[in-house]
């Protein structure tokens, strides 16, 4: 029988939460759990997606390893997107590579750019998925506190500078998740005097940069002054479209590294998922992809939300879909106040340890997925299960 010693690179990949407390309620059966632990949404991807895979299926073409990179339709509309946002024109043939997901995306650069021992910088909390993945390519993560308000949450800049050293090799950051956070254009600024500092890439999750509230503006940092070279953008169909299981994302940055990235990704999952490129193409391609009504939905949901928890430790979100709640505050643990609120009060919540330094004293609740109607009276039934008077 083989030796069942752990690889050392899972010593410290403990998982995300998120499993743990999505399978509970998956075996509770009960319909009346809200499921505010996973980051789903109820709200269908745009119809003309849905139109176009339901078509593709019976596609011979859709059913190839090649190209490995993506299809040529979906390289173009991805390029598109990011040089809409950014004012930065990119070669899709040269500048773009498509992938089984964002965090696949995000993973392969981690494995193309990162040696073993190099520093990685990221915001804390952070989603679980990237620190483990970061850990999986060898880097270090070093952790930058966002700092909490009533207002909402801000980057610690000086605890970002300080960070800093001759082992960066990379800045990863991905606005809206898990806090809500978003970037004002301050706090670009000092993300890029870091990464030009020390000579580091930037890895810009995107995937929930359109996601905003209260007008938030659209900052891209590859529109900043010397960032287009050293900023690689992974974005996914996942949030924007609603399109979570198609399983598609996209890498899109400078010429001298796509080919790495391209070599990582074939040596990884091979291809993408041949059915799902052309619906994801048609969404982004679509004058209405259906975003701005999402986004009216997911606002009132997260403003009923904070209604419910008032007067709770929580930090109002600014984007995304989910927002959290200070445990430790209450005086307990992020696991026991998951548990209460799953056992006592039907809420499925996931606790945030393993999501950065600080992360663990919080609880995430994820608003994305539960309508209006469902959320009334919620905020009772946290203060029962918590026994907060």
């Amino acid at each position: 029988m083989p030796r069942l010693a752990r690889v050392s690179r899972l010593a410290q990949v403990p998982g995300i939460g998120v499993d743990r407390m999505g399978n509970a309620a998956d075996e509770a059966q009960d319909p009346g759990i809200l499921r505010m632990e996973n980051l789903d949404t109820d709200i269908p991807p745009p119809a003309i997606a849905l139109e176009v895979t339901r078509q593709g299926i019976a596609k011979d073409e859709n059913n190839s390893y090649l190209p490995f990179l993506g299809q040529d339709e979906l390289r173009q509309a991805a390029v598109n997107r990011v040089s809409c946002v950014c004012d930065i024109e990119y070669d899709w043939r040269s500048q773009c590579i498509i992938t089984a997901g964002g965090m696949s995306g995000i993973l392969n650069c981690l494995l193309a750019m990162v040696e073993p021992g190099d520093e990685v910088i990221v915001t804390d909390p952070t989603y679980a998925g990237i620190i483990n993945r970061i850990r999986l390519a060898g880097g270090v993560p070093v952790f930058v506190p966002l700092i909490p308000s009533p207002t909402g949450w801000c980057l610690d800049i000086r605890a970002l500078e300080q960070a800093a050293s001759p082992r960066t090799k990379m800045l990863v950051i991905s606005p809206g998740m898990p806090t809500g956070h978003i970037l004002t254009y301050e706090e670009w600024e000092a993300v890029a005097r870091v990464a030009i500092q020390t000579d580091a890439w930037l890895l810009y999750d995107a995937a929930m940069e359109r996601i905003l509230y209260h007008r938030r503006p659209l900052i891209h940092p590859a529109s900043l002054p010397q960032m287009a070279e050293r900023t690689i953008t992974v974005g996914a169909a996942s949030k924007e479209l609603r399109m979570i299981g198609w399983r598609v994302g996209w890498v899109v940055g400078p010429k001298s590294i796509m080919n790495d990235i391209g070599l990582v990704s074939i040596s990884n999952v091979v291809c993408q998922t041949g059915i799902s490129m052309a619906g994801v193409a048609a969404g982004l391609n679509a004058t209405d992809n259906g975003l701005n009504e999402a986004l009216e939905i997911w606002g009132q949901r997260c403003d009923i939300l904070l209604q419910e928890l008032e007067g709770l430790p929580v930090i109002p979100p600014h984007g995304g879909w989910s927002l959290l709640l200070d445990a430790h505050a209450l005086g307990m643990t992020s696991q026991e106040a998951t548990e209460k609120l799953f056992k006592e009060a039907k809420i499925a919540t996931t606790p945030m340890v393993g999501w950065g330094e600080q992360a663990a004293k919080y609880v995430r609740f994820v608003f994305s997925n539960e309508p209006k109607e469902r959320l009334m009276g919620l905020g009772n039934k946290v203060k029962k299960a918590l026994s907060i008077k």
